[in-house]
Order: structure tokens, then C-alpha cells, then sequence
């Protein structure tokens, strides 16, 4: 057992646009928290063969996935997200404020794969 205080917090896997404050790196789960700056819109990524659930502390978090990165899907303060292993997608805020997020992953391999972006199939 152990806690992790704020200040203990690591810099995470880096993707343009986000802020990730790793807590949590195991062989089999990676936990965190996101923030994104209003407007941003992050790079494309998946996270290999981990499973990702999203809890949104505060602000706005949009999700664009699937061919071309088409489809789109929104969270608010209070909603869970849930994201397949290797789906690729980016992340938005499209609030008017910070947006902050707690990340849950588990599985293996790298946590964090940036690409150019999603397939058009």
C-alpha cells in the first residue's frame, strides 16, 4: 500500500495538448490525472492494449474516434468513459475552462501511442 500526494505525481506520457500526471505505473495498470487548457485539442493516440476508464473531475472532455475520427462523444463533471484497447482517438476541451480528468488503465505494453491519426475504415 501506498499514497501518492499531488506533489508526488509524475510527468506522464506525453501527447501535444495534455498534461499527464502519472500517480500509478505498474506492469499491468497505469492511473493518473489529465488536465487539458480550454481549446485544446490533443494528437492523435491509442493506448495500445490497455482498457481506459475516464471520470471527469471538472470542465469539458470531447472524445472524436472512429473512421477518420468521425464520431464524437461528450463528457461532463460526474460522467465515466469508457475507451477499447487500440482505439484511437484525441481529446478536446471545448469548455471555457481548465478541464481536469482521473485516468484508469489496465493491460500492458506502452500506455501511451501517438499517431498521425485514425484510419479512414
Amino acid at each position: 500500500m501506498r499514497r501518492v500526494a499531488p506533489g508526488e505525481r509524475t510527468e506522464g506520457a506525453a501527447t501535444h495538448g495534455m498534461i499527464r500526471e502519472e500517480a500509478v505505473a505498474t506492469n499491468g495498470m497505469w492511473a493518473g490525472l489529465v488536465r487539458t487548457e480550454r481549446g485544446m485539442v490533443s494528437g492523435w493516440h491509442h493506448h495500445a492494449a490497455y482498457e481506459t476508464a475516464i471520470y471527469v473531475i471538472s470542465g469539458a472532455l470531447r472524445m472524436e474516434f472512429g473512421p477518420s475520427g468521425a464520431v464524437t462523444l461528450e463528457g461532463r463533471p460526474g460522467d465515466f468513459l469508457y475507451v477499447a484497447p487500440g482505439a484511437v482517438h484525441r481529446e478536446s476541451n471545448p469548455g471555457d475552462q481548465e478541464s481536469r480528468i482521473v485516468v484508469m488503465r489496465s493491460g500492458s505494453g506502452a500506455p501511451v501511442v501517438n499517431v498521425d491519426r485514425p484510419s479512414t475504415l
